[in-house]
């Protein structure tokens, strides 16, 4: 990539270390959406041997990338995220990947619309990590910082997204057992 174009979309990602999520960190701060796709990409390196067989170097790209159209509109939490908001991201995303040189814009343009599919493998992988990172970081934030809402969420965000996988179900079931844990702590 042309040197130029390179730090534009550099500059352009950037904005996901501004841009902070619902979701606090350990220490009491917001988590970036940055930050929440490096773990989510960690994760997917540390699931691939769950998974022979599947495009690892496609898998990473898709988590890495997933979040971009964030750069343009900030996170909305799942929960309060409408239809407009997400044609306007889509849009926006899909307006600042075509401006890419190739081969990144058909090759990004091609993972987005395999990722909204979520028929291959490594598509439904993905979507299973996305929700799974956030609820381990909702367990791992203090309870207080949790709106009501958010106590069957953790019960139950993400599970549709890990039932194709018995490994990924059966993490998204320990998750689960560390919010029940988390709660029940809280009443103590």
């Amino acid at each position: 990539m042309e040197s130029r174009k390179l730090l534009d979309a550099l500059h352009t990602a950037e904005r996901l270390k501004d841009a902070t999520r619902h979701c606090d960190t350990s220490c009491g701060r917001r988590e970036s959406v940055a930050e929440h796709s490096w773990r989510m990409t960690l994760m997917a390196y540390l699931v691939s041997d769950e998974f022979p067989g599947i495009d690892l170097c496609k898998l990473l790209k898709m988590c890495l990338i997933h979040d971009l159209g964030e750069a343009f509109t900030g996170d909305i939490p799942a929960f309060q995220k409408t239809d407009a908001n997400e044609r306007r991201e889509e849009k926006l995303l899909s307006d600042w990947v075509s401006s890419l040189p190739e081969p990144y814009a058909g090759e990004m343009a091609a993972l987005y619309r395999e990722m909204n599919a979520r028929e291959t493998t490594e598509a439904k992988i993905y979507k299973a990590l996305d929700n799974l990172e956030a609820v381990i970081q909702h367990n791992e934030a203090d309870i207080s910082t949790w709106l009501p809402l958010e106590y069957d969420l953790q019960m139950t965000y993400g599970v549709d997204k890990a039932a194709f996988s018995p490994y990924l179900s059966a993490l998204r079931e320990m998750v689960r057992q560390d919010s029940i844990e988390k709660i029940k702590n809280e009443k103590k």
